[in-house]
């Protein structure tokens, strides 16, 4: 078999959202599957991370990006008043009058590139990753120009994205163009596979044509190999890894930090200016760390008693996530402090496999309660290392998952 992934992220850009695409290009040829993936030469994307290995058994296929750049507008904006304010302000709106999202433009490469590909190498299966989800217009492309089959990969919902602002009216305009994609998908795809249950059921509560399957994240324990955990030598360190945006709010855990002697939070990654102003009085207590490359961030995971995991409830569209980081953080071997949503997916996998301990989101006694009870554990000795089972272990690998991805693609070709 004979398959094509195509992203908007892969390497040398970085970020959490490289890895499940990175991953799928490394271990899909170990199962027998040839493997090409077409991806942007240069997706001007914010971070970059030249250590990430590249798939050694993948051919990796790169047309020109055209698209505009990765920004962060609430960063830009923080500060501004007056001329200056607006003055930005107009150089995002173009940005953001692209629908579905700022992503679409590629596709102007990305199609021709993705149908010449198919047909030159003789690919029976292409798998479109999202997001972003416009990336999804080149499998529909390609499955009317060819005899591919077509596979739509979900790694955030569609319809229901946790972090958007759904009462803003270009935000609602996006949203439009992201349920004509899923229309799209519904109704042409022949597998959609997505990350959590959530995600699932909407698709399949839009009628969708395909078998829809989850297949979650994966834990990739052989990436900390080598890497230890030093006991502190007087504070708790509790590590928190990835940005901050959108509706991810980290005031509830620092109003709650500010209450517990101790501990100091590392924040690997970006961490908005208004957080950090808004935080001035404890940044004694925190540490932020820039973006640090993946292995770096992992080291970081590994050193620490404990570690911080954020999913907002946003008005219910949290409870379904359950993102790449929550693997992760189990491959890391450190307990979880999970600020979640505790009718939620991560929080019924946390409690399942008994690495964290879970509190609502905004529960700002609750954060304090806990947070204090792991810094007292360690100061005993009795902050234990997550270990899990070796049927939870082979359950989360990510080697398990892409054999659930290479089944299916067997089935559809």
């Amino acid at each position: 078999m004979k398959v094509l992934l195509v992203t908007m992220y892969f390497p040398p850009a970085g970020g959490g959202g490289v890895q499940r695409p990175l991953k799928l290009a490394t271990h899909l040829p170990a199962l027998g599957i040839e493997t090409h993936v077409l991806a942007p030469d240069d997706p001007k994307w914010i971070h970059r991370d030249e250590q990430l290995p590249m798939p050694t058994l993948a051919w990796v296929h790169r047309t020109r990006f055209v698209g505009p750049r990765g920004r962060r507008p609430a960063e830009e904006l923080h500060g501004t008043a007056g001329l200056e304010r607006y003055s930005r302000q107009l150089q995002l709106f173009g940005r953001r009058l692209l629908v579905p999202d700022e992503g679409v433009p590629w596709n102007l490469t990305a199609i021709p590139a993705a149908i010449r590909l198919v047909r030159q190498e003789g690919i029976d299966v292409v798998i479109t990753t999202s997001p972003p989800g416009s990336v999804h217009l080149v499998g529909a492309a390609v499955k009317r120009a060819t005899r591919a089959r077509w596979v739509a990969d979900l790694r955030d919902s569609l319809v229901a994205h946790p972090h958007r602002d759904a009462q803003r009216l270009l935000v609602r305009a996006k949203e439009r163009g992201q349920h004509a994609v899923a229309r799209l998908v519904t109704s042409q795809a022949d597998g959609i596979v997505t990350v959590s249950d959530a995600i699932a059921a909407e698709m399949r509560a839009r009628n969708a044509r395909a078998r829809v399957v989850t297949i979650a994240n994966g834990s990739d324990f052989d990436d900390f190999d080598g890497l230890e955990y030093h006991p502190g030598a007087e504070r708790f360190r509790i590590t928190h890894t990835g940005s901050f945006f959108g509706k991810r709010d980290p005031r509830p855990f620092l109003t709650a930090l500010a209450h517990v002697d101790g501990v100091v939070a590392r924040f690997v990654g970006d961490f908005r200016t208004a957080d950090r102003e808004w935080s001035a009085k404890i940044l004694d207590r925190m540490e932020l760390i820039p973006y640090a490359p993946h292995r770096r961030s992992l080291e970081l995971q590994r050193d620490s008693e404990a570690l911080l995991l954020l999913i907002p409830e946003a008005g219910g569209r949290g409870r379904g996530v359950l993102s790449g980081k929550v693997f992760e953080y189990l491959a890391a071997g450190r307990p979880i402090l999970a600020l979640v949503p505790p009718d939620g997916a991560a929080a019924e996998l946390l409690r399942a496999t008994g690495a964290g301990v879970v509190v609502a989101p905004d529960d700002i006694a609750g954060i304090e309660r806990e947070l204090a009870a792991m810094r007292d554990r360690w100061h005993a000795a009795q902050l234990e290392p997550v270990a899990l089972s070796d049927e939870w272990r082979l359950k989360v690998s990510r080697r398990a998952r892409v054999q659930e991805l290479a089944d299916l693609l067997q089935q559809i070709a």
